[in-house]
């Protein structure tokens, strides 16, 4: 049996089965990355790469991308010419009960606590 081959638009993506707690955490300790968390969970769609105005560079931003795909929160595909990200809500409410609601709580109430809501 032979493996399928990704074609050069495919996106590697964690199996459910293998998203683990530890790179969840770290991909979300970084402020960037849980200002992209909380808008997908805001907006509760997909939303492409182009729609997020984050005060970093394209490469930067590329990068904050690849680290919260690879942890298994968030899930990107290619729609035409548009990178589309989605939060991995059910998998990460199946794996891990409560944690996303519960981080993303802690991070509006600390945005509203220090005005950056």
């Amino acid at each position: 049996m032979t493996s399928p081959t990704l074609s050069s638009r495919d996106l590697p993506h964690p199996a459910r089965e293998e998203i683990r707690l530890e790179p969840i955490l770290h991909a979300l300790s970084d402020p960037m990355r849980l200002q992209i968390v909380r808008e997908l969970a805001a907006v509760g769609d997909e939303l492409s790469c182009s729609q997020f105005e984050l005060p970093v560079t394209k490469s930067t931003t590329t990068h904050h991308f690849r680290v919260l795909r690879e942890a298994g929160v968030i899930r990107q595909v290619y729609r035409g010419t548009a990178k589309m990200n989605g939060l991995r809500k059910d998998d990460l409410d199946d794996l891990f009960p409560g944690l996303l609601d519960s981080l993303l709580g802690a991070a509006s109430r600390q945005a509203g606590r220090l005005g950056s809501d």
